[in-house]
């Protein structure tokens, strides 16, 4: 690679024991600036041509992501066309490191994959999306794959979100239908959003615990 390099000159000087040493600095040919434009501060995981106009990512456009393995399949793929349909960009993270079983499904190369055996959906967050990355998304969905989403609009939840101010949340979950680790995430049927559940005595955590919630 080329790069800038430095050169000394050295000259004695007619007065006795002094010497002058000059440092100059001069780039070599090639290593000038990069043109303005060409190198950005932030991206995003907008795929792009390889010929044509480059896709803009608007405003309003938001990143879904999960970890999954191919034992999800059906539920992924419900997933994804629902978020798809509602102008999301798609990231999958394969921790069973399966990523051909999926090329079948239509929206396979629509999609971002990666893979990584036996990682965790944080691991894959804290290494692929980075805040220069992400920056450009207004909403950013982090999943765990067996989130049923028959009953949900992704449309409908972003407007919740906006209309209540919400910087993190979730969508709640159906007590009939799923099993509850966070009493939290229970759904109250008398209200759109609620923010605090009270504890319950019975599911204290502590030093012994070995159970969810508190095993995470």
């Amino acid at each position: 690679m080329r790069r800038s390099e430095c050169v000394y000159l050295r000259f004695v000087s007619p007065v006795p024991h002094v010497i002058f040493v000059f440092q100059f600095q001069y780039r070599l040919p090639g290593s000038e600036p990069l043109p303005k434009g060409l190198v950005a501060s932030t991206s995003d995981l907008q795929m792009q041509p390889l010929w044509g106009p480059r896709k803009k990512v608007n405003s309003t456009t938001s990143l879904f992501t999960a970890a999954v393995g191919i034992k999800q399949k059906e539920t992924v793929d419900k997933m994804v066309r629902k978020f798809l349909s509602s102008d999301f960009s798609v990231m999958l993270f394969h921790y069973d490191g399966v990523v051909d079983e999926w090329k079948e499904l239509e929206w396979a190369d629509s999609v971002i994959h990666v893979s990584a055996v036996n990682q965790t959906k944080w691991w894959f967050a804290k290494r692929f999306l980075h805040p220069d990355i992400v920056t450009e998304y207004s909403y950013i969905f982090l999943w765990d794959e067996d989130l049923g989403v028959d009953n949900f609009d992704p449309g409908r939840y972003l407007s919740i979100v906006k209309e209540e101010g919400l910087e993190i949340s979730q969508p709640a979950l159906d007590t009939t239908r799923s099993e509850m680790h966070h009493k939290i995430t229970a759904r109250w049927r008398n209200s759109t959003v609620h923010r605090r559940a009270k504890p319950s005595d019975k599911h204290k955590c502590d030093s012994t615990s070995d159970y969810p919630p508190c095993t995470g």
